[in-house]
């Protein structure tokens, strides 16, 4: 992604910037609902806005520049403040891709006021499918992805107790292994999440 700043740097800054929207809604809406479910430490930490310098991670940050995709600094909350710890933490972590998604969506309702051929007709669609990719990423159930907490919040106790020290142990090294690509060029984690993207993606363009 690096070399695109160099070969056309338009459209390196287009997504770039696109990314790092889609990130910090993503992560404002964590901190958000946190803040809203009666826990202060988000607010504490800076971290109810908007403002993306609040929500990007360095390395993450750097990852973006190099190979055009990273993550933002994850937002820290405490639980013993939560009323319903196993409901709470699950709605916490289910308002970022969630975010994701309606911000897609209502990008795809104003990508139809603009003249087909204009500049942010065609930019539009690269946030629609940066936003829909970041959502469905994160909704992996593994640790530290937000899907493992939404999972946690479904499951009955003893089970999601079981899958909790289980993510805990391996969750960090499967994801790893799910990102590494494998013969083909391809990760396991793009062929599982791909089709479910492009699906999604085709509803709203």
């Amino acid at each position: 992604m690096l070399s695109t700043l160099f070969t056309n740097p338009i459209v390196f800054l287009i997504w770039a910037v696109s990314l790092v929207v889609a990130l910090t809604i993503h992560e404002y809406a964590h901190a958000k609902v946190a803040d809203t479910l009666g826990d202060p430490t988000p607010r504490a930490n800076g971290r109810v806005t908007l403002d993306p310098r609040a929500h990007l991670d360095p390395l993450g940050t750097v990852l973006i520049l190099i190979v055009g995709f990273g993550w933002g600094r994850p937002v820290e909350f405490d639980p013993y403040n939560l009323r319903n710890l196993k409901r709470d933490t699950a709605l916490i972590a289910l308002a970022g891709p969630a975010s994701n998604i309606i911000l897609a969506i209502i990008l795809s309702i104003v990508s139809n006021f603009f003249v087909a051929g204009s500049l942010l007709a065609g930019v539009i669609p690269l946030m629609i499918m940066i936003n829909i990719s970041l959502a469905i990423f994160n909704l992996v159930p593994v640790f530290p992805l937000d899907g493992e907490k939404i999972l946690k919040g479904l499951l009955p106790h003893d089970l999601a107790v079981e899958y909790e020290n289980l993510m805990r142990q391996y969750g960090t090294l499967i994801l790893i292994m799910l990102l590494l690509p494998l013969a083909g060029g391809t990760s396991p984690i793009s062929a599982l999440i791909s089709p479910a993207i492009s699906f999604v993606n085709n509803l709203l363009l």
